[in-house]
């Protein structure tokens, strides 16, 4: 297992450093193809290590529950690598860092900060690189260059925040942040759940573009997306993950939630 890992961490690198050096507008090397998968993320967008524990606990061992979104609030409390520890102590699944959120800063952050995550023992971060490629580059390369899987991303389930809504974000800004994270070597995204002509269009781009890319879908549940909906208009890409919150975190059960929603995803497999 050791063996695998680094070599992949080695391939992820390799594909990193020929990006940043060369700030690379050409495709990205050709990748190992990514195992398909269906499953959930139970987002732990909690305010104390207490609550976190709770509901890790009551959801590790469901099966088709993958990994974990940790969120800023718990680590806000007691810090990154306290917080992480928290989970390692319940449940060795992966654990994405959403510092929402991480990108917009200036891309010459992006080293330190993916430095300090990769200490903490972290899979993943979720990123949303709207400061420009600059900052596309600099995040997704530096990421992949440690080892770690950048989650790219650049919407939010808001009504108003693209333009077209009334909003200052560009209405095609994600997808340039998608076409130069992929350049980078990128193949792990997030989309907001809620737009399924968007999920249509983008996954459409994805499996045209990319080998194996890996989508995951926010927002299920009280911010309007649906995992039905959002997994059907996904249809093309043989590995989506529902990343959910409240659904889960505020359920006086999150074992029986996490299984419902288990079950749900399990109808697209």
């Amino acid at each position: 297992m050791t063996s695998v890992t680094t070599a992949r961490r080695d391939t992820q690198a390799s594909t990193a450093k020929a990006g940043v050096a060369a700030q690379s507008s050409g495709p990205a090397p050709v990748a190992d193809p990514i195992p398909a998968r269906l499953g959930i993320v139970p987002a732990l967008d909690l305010d104390t290590v207490d609550e976190l524990k709770r509901v890790v606990e009551a959801t590790c061992t469901v099966p088709g529950v993958v990994e974990y979104k940790l969120g800023l609030s718990a680590v806000l409390h007691v810090g990154l690598f306290d917080a992480v520890r928290a989970i390692r102590n319940i449940s060795d699944l992966p654990i994405l860092y959403d510092h929402q959120k991480a990108g917009p800063d200036m891309p010459a952050s992006a080293r330190p900060f993916v430095k300090i995550c990769s200490e903490a023992g972290l899979k993943g971060l979720i990123l949303f690189p709207v400061a420009g490629p600059t900052a596309v580059r600099q995040f997704v390369g530096h990421s992949l260059e440690a080892g770690l899987i950048p989650v790219v991303g650049g919407e939010i389930p808001v009504p108003d925040y693209c333009i077209k809504g009334g909003g200052y974000f560009a209405d095609d800004g994600l997808d340039r942040i998608i076409e130069q994270a992929t350049k980078m070597g990128g193949r792990h995204f997030v989309l907001p759940a809620n737009d399924l002509e968007m999920i249509r269009r983008r996954s459409a781009w994805l499996v045209e573009n990319i080998r194996t890319p890996v989508l995951f879908l926010t927002g299920i549940g009280p911010l309007g997306g649906t995992i039905a909906e959002a997994f059907g208009a996904a249809e093309g890409l043989p590995s989506r993950l529902a990343v959910i919150g409240r659904k889960i975190c505020a359920a006086p059960d999150p074992g029986e939630a996490a299984r419902r929603m288990v079950d749900e995803v399990m109808q697209f497999s």
